[in-house]
């Protein structure tokens, strides 16, 4: 059954800080980034200026590709006035995160979906990712 989950509701704006701050730039030009460390050669996400993995502040921004795959999802149908589909997405760059799904058919996912980021303005015009299948 396809709905229309073109996500119709405005998502929340987020809170930008200076860590995040080149984060949220690229998003409003299209583009996904991430903090690699140079010390331990480890991607991170949600980016911040020390590592978590070692602790160190010797990081650096990254372009990601966009491109992954689902590790789990769930969708929301009750209690809410928009239904919309959430899933951790494994991302190209051996990280995953939590996001939303863009204009699918909640009853044609499944794990191991391979996915793409798009990015849709948040209720301040701020741009944000979120997934979209690949077919």
């Amino acid at each position: 059954m396809l709905e229309e989950n073109l996500v119709v509701h405005q998502l929340p704006s987020p809170i930008i800080n200076p860590e995040n701050q080149v984060f949220w730039q690229a998003a409003q030009k299209d583009r996904l980034v991430l903090k690699v460390c140079n010390s331990c050669k480890e991607v991170h996400y949600y980016p911040r200026a020390i590592c978590p993995h070692c602790g160190s502040n010797d990081t650096v921004w990254i372009n990601s590709e966009g491109v992954g795959e689902i590790y789990s999802f769930t969708v929301m149908r009750r209690g809410v006035e928009v239904p919309f589909a959430m899933a951790y997405v494994c991302l190209k760059e051996d990280i995953s995160l939590l996001t939303h799904l863009y204009g699918c058919d909640f009853d044609a996912i499944y794990i191991g979906q391979k996915v793409q980021v798009v990015f849709q303005e948040t209720q301040d015009g701020q741009k944000t990712h979120l997934f979209k299948l690949l077919v």
